[in-house]
């Protein structure tokens, strides 16, 4: 790698990051039944039909995984917390095995010398409550402020910092209008009210967590660059859209307390009555933001297709297995505009960066120099906006293990550790050693 540690502040925090569902087992430890299983139980949603029972294994492995964690000199780990493990009806009795086991992880990151970075919720809703209506259901906020005070009640004193929910608009938009990820639906009334509800959810969780008297609290958004597909004034329209309901809704209303009037004009009739006057809650001070980058996406028109009448084009840049741009400079113009219009002074984190490859290994090694020059760039753009005055404290890789990548199954190989699915043998990739390297010379 060309950056190392002395190219950034001497404060600014290295990590990796993983979720519990794609990595744990979710068949171990007594957790309930989430609605990935059922999603990955129904024929055509998931590839191959794979699902999370075995996954990395890592509920037994946890320890040789922080060893690497460890051994690669990162700072932190940003891990998650299966709210189905620890209260496996969603409410409700505790399972104490599963609690017993984050306790375990916690303590073990410590040993390790690791800051434990928790989020409370990675997208695996305890079945019970999608029976419910999951996130179409407003008493969500309080199931989800229940399973916040079990947990950060057990847990809370040795956290770095908590985010209560990843990445909220895969968890409402991506899955109740796309269909692309559990519960898999497609309707514009499910989706508004999933996009209202994750953030009050978000909002009630922060509350719970400063009543235990906690701080480090913050957080996590998926942001993708929109540009127009061409010059037209209709694909500019289509791109602001896109840009509106992705990343202006959820920055909006955590930040400002308002939604963008260019995605209400869509969702409005579609929000549960009365929501106006959640945005207090929602909007509640935080002590930092994280941003989850990936891509950008090009935008046109789709005027045969209701609101938001747009459709992604594919672009021309080099592309990840997932068959997304590789647009560095997309990074760099978030972590601005984030802070010049939402965040001001807040510290901000990339809290997930990195790109899927074939990844097939080759002996004792495998040679991902397409995810060292893929990292190196994006810690590029870190450098140029800290240069720039924006508070940028801290990076994480996605993601330390190949792991179960949701309706791709075990397809897409995110790991800067190669995973064999069937053996579960871990296997450090070119990426790990180089990222090592860069994080302990002369430390």
């Amino acid at each position: 790698m060309e950056l190392t540690r002395k190219d950034f502040p001497e404060t600014f925090t290295f990590g990796t990051a993983t979720s519990s569902y794609q990595i744990e087992g979710h068949s171990f430890g007594g957790a309930g039944r989430t609605h990935w299983d059922d999603y990955a139980d129904t024929p055509g949603n998931v590839v191959r039909a794979e699902n999370g029972a075995i996954a990395c294994d890592h509920y037994h492995r946890y320890a040789e995984d922080l060893d690497l964690v460890a051994a690669a000199g990162f700072d932190a780990y940003r891990f998650s917390i299966s709210w189905a493990r620890v209260l496996p009806e969603g409410r409700g009795a505790v399972n104490a095995e599963g609690l017993d086991f984050y306790d375990r992880l916690t303590d073990a990151m410590l040993e390790r010398g690791l800051k434990p970075y928790a989020t409370l919720y990675h997208w695996e809703l305890p079945s019970a409550l999608a029976d419910l209506g999951g996130w179409r259901n407003r008493e969500i906020a309080s199931w989800f402020a229940e399973f916040t005070e079990v947990a950060m009640t057990r847990l809370g004193d040795r956290m770095a910092t908590v985010a209560p929910i990843n990445e909220p608009w895969c968890v409402a938009w991506l899955s109740h209008f796309l269909g692309g990820q559990a519960p898999g639906l497609r309707d514009i009334r499910a989706a508004a009210r999933a996009m209202h509800h994750v953030l009050l959810a978000h909002g009630r969780s922060i509350e719970v967590m400063r009543g235990l008297g906690m701080s480090g609290l913050g957080g996590v958004f998926n942001l993708e660059w929109a540009e127009p597909a061409d010059d037209s004034p209709e694909a500019r329209l289509a791109a602001d859209r896109y840009d509106g309901l992705y990343n202006l809704w959820f920055m909006g209303g955590v930040f400002r307390g308002e939604y963008p009037a260019i995605v209400l004009e869509g969702l409005e009739p579609h929000l549960p009555a009365g929501w106006q006057d959640d945005m207090g809650l929602i909007s509640q001070k935080l002590d930092w933001c994280g941003i989850n980058y990936y891509t950008r996406k090009l935008l046109a028109p789709d005027p045969t297709a209701p609101w938001p009448s747009l459709k992604e084009v594919p672009g021309i840049l080099p592309k990840t297995y997932m068959d997304w741009e590789i647009y560095p400079e997309g990074l760099f113009r978030f972590l601005t505009r984030t802070a010049q219009e939402y965040t001001g002074d807040l510290p901000l984190y990339v809290t997930e960066n990195g790109m899927a490859s074939h990844d097939d290994p080759v002996g004792d090694t495998v040679e991902d120099e397409h995810r060292i020059a893929f990292i190196d760039a994006h810690l590029a753009q870190v450098k140029r906006a800290i240069a720039n005055g924006v508070p940028v404290e801290g990076y994480f890789a996605w993601s330390l293990l190949d792991n179960y990548e949701w309706s791709f199954g075990y397809d897409k190989r995110f790991g800067l550790v190669h995973v064999d699915f069937d053996t579960l043998a871990r296997l450090p990739k070119a990426s790990y050693h180089a990222l090592a390297r860069a994080l302990t010379e002369n430390r």
